[in-house]
């Protein structure tokens, strides 16, 4: 089956009420995680572009508060969802740890491999985005995890575009990945798609055509996010729509076996007969009324 996953990006608007009410809601639409991230703007760009650009240092108003971490930590034991954040920084990283389920290292951040490292070492799973990324720039995020502790990775296919263009989803190169990327027999590998295209099509290519094991989207819950507005984020009523589809889906694949199915015996007797060609047969024909 496939985990979905909802981030939540800074769509909290720093408001620790509207965090929990997301939690809730991804719960209600059927989600098995949420996901926040957890920066600070001066740790996350380099001074010199925070000194000429006004537009980065108002990012400060994206930040997650990390006295919100127990609070959102305790609502997702509470109502059983996982608990996904990404780190922005070293320290981000010993200050998740108490609360998180999974570490999920984003896009941008693929070639930080102390990032990688910091994470392997709390031996805790870690998700990766491979947004604008080569195979062998993966290989080493991968390798790093793993030579340090780490057992349980996802490789996520991304398109660092928001929205992404359908015609860039470039879903096949889950698969290259899957054939591609090496790990050792003891680590578990898991494989999915990170969605910008806010796209029911593209996600049920993800995940019927080449596999994907998790389907992370950026979640808005009522259109106010600070960052719906680039046109990246799904709103409730979609996901709750769009997972439906898929596990009913799932659903439908049966066993295989080529027998009648339950809803359909009472149509068996009403099939044509051989030898006339008419319905129903004739065994039924004798005894029918009209109910």
């Amino acid at each position: 089956m496939v985990e979905f996953v909802a981030e939540v990006s800074s769509n909290h608007n720093r408001d620790l009420s509207r965090c929990l009410k997301f939690i809730e809601v991804a719960k209600e639409c059927g989600c098995d995680a949420v996901k926040f991230q957890l920066f600070k703007v001066k740790k996350l760009f380099a001074k010199e572009i925070l000194e000429k650009s006004h537009k980065h240092r108002d990012r400060i108003r994206w930040e997650l508060p990390v006295d919100f971490l127990p609070h959102i930590a305790e609502k997702c034991r509470n109502i059983g969802i996982k608990f996904i954040c990404t780190p922005f920084y070293l320290e981000a990283v010993d200050e998740l740890e108490p609360y998180v389920d999974a570490y999920k290292i984003a896009s941008y951040e693929l070639l930080w491999l102390d990032l990688f490292k910091k994470c392997a070492e709390t031996s805790k799973p870690v998700i990766v985005s491979t947004g604008m990324a080569t195979l062998n720039e993966i290989q080493n995020a991968v390798d790093t995890l793993t030579f340090n502790g780490c057992k349980d990775v996802t490789i996520l296919q991304c398109v660092s575009a928001y929205p992404a263009p359908i015609k860039d989803c470039n879903l096949s190169a889950i698969e290259t990945m899957r054939r591609e990327i090496k790990v050792d027999r003891n680590v578990t590998v898991k494989f999915g798609w990170s969605d910008h295209s806010v796209n029911e099509g593209v996600i049920l290519r993800a995940i019927h055509k080449w596999g994907a094991q998790m389907v992370e989207f950026h979640f808005d819950i009522d259109g106010e996010g600070e960052e719906f507005g680039f046109g990246h984020c799904w709103l409730p009523d979609r996901v709750e729509r769009m997972i439906k589809m898929v596990r009913d889906g799932f659903e439908a694949d049966g066993n295989g076996e080529k027998v009648p199915q339950a809803s359909e015996m009472d149509d068996r007797m009403w099939r044509a007969d051989p030898e006339d060609g008419l319905r129903p047969l004739k065994e039924l024909r004798v005894n029918w009324t009209i109910k």
